[in-house]
């Protein structure tokens, strides 16, 4: 079913292959990637949070006010899975993941862009933040 309309985000799925393996396990590295990979796309960083797996692997989140961006490493592959989801205007998604994809120094990508949340709304009736009526 096609849809139209405004959407309330973007969302990018990315599967990255062929990393730096010895970065994939660096958690400090890795969580200041994704900060600055929401910075560069224009959020604003509410919380951090991640986790390293023994032996190997790390999973975090950047929550920011607009919505998240999340990584799961498997550094034995050389394989990262990225989910880049943001809401409003001002935030663009692709320049997290062209950062990222930089700093992970990946060989191959696959993406997948979603619209999330379209609404069937005029474009001047449309907005970001919920608006009490009445």
């Amino acid at each position: 079913m096609k849809m139209t309309g405004k959407s309330l985000g973007r969302h990018i799925l990315a599967e990255m292959y062929n990393c730096n393996k010895d970065l994939l396990n660096d958690l400090t590295k890795i969580k200041e990637i994704m900060t600055k990979a929401a910075i560069l796309a224009g959020a604003e960083v509410v919380e951090v949070v991640f986790h390293q797996f023994n032996p190997y692997g790390i999973s975090g989140v950047v929550v920011i006010s607009e919505s998240h961006l999340a990584i799961h490493t498997w550094p034995e592959y050389g394989f990262v899975a990225a989910d880049l989801f943001t809401c409003g205007d001002h935030v663009d998604p692709w320049k997290a993941f062209e950062y990222l994809n930089k700093e992970l120094q990946a060989e191959q990508v696959i993406t997948f862009e979603a619209r999330r949340g379209i609404l069937p709304l005029d474009a001047e009736k449309f907005s970001y933040k919920y608006n009490k009526v009445g």
